[in-house]
C-alpha cells in the first residue's frame, strides 16, 4: 500500500489512498458532498485547461465573417420572438 504526502498549510500528513477513503467515510453528509464538490471542481480545472490548450493549439478557423455570425444569431432571434 503506497502513501502521498499532502501539504496542507501548517500540516503534513503520509496516507494512502485506502486510508484517506476511510477519513472520507467518517465525515457527515455535508462536510463528504463539500469534498465531492472540490474534488468534481479538480477535475474540471484540470479538463478545461487541457480543452483550452488543445483550443489554442489549432489555427484560427476565418471562414466565417463577423458579419455572417451576427446574422444568423439575429434569424435565430427572430425565430424565438
Amino acid at each position: 500500500m503506497s502513501t502521498t504526502t499532502v501539504t496542507i498549510p501548517q500540516v503534513e500528513v503520509q496516507l494512502s489512498v485506502d486510508q484517506l477513503i476511510t477519513a472520507a467515510k467518517q465525515l457527515d453528509p455535508g462536510e463528504r458532498a463539500k469534498l465531492a464538490r472540490a474534488l468534481a471542481e479538480t477535475d474540471l480545472d484540470v479538463e478545461l485547461t487541457r480543452l483550452m490548450v488543445d483550443l489554442y493549439s489549432k489555427p484560427p478557423v476565418d471562414d466565417i465573417s463577423d458579419e455572417e455570425i451576427l446574422a444568423e444569431i439575429q434569424a435565430v432571434r427572430q425565430q424565438h420572438t
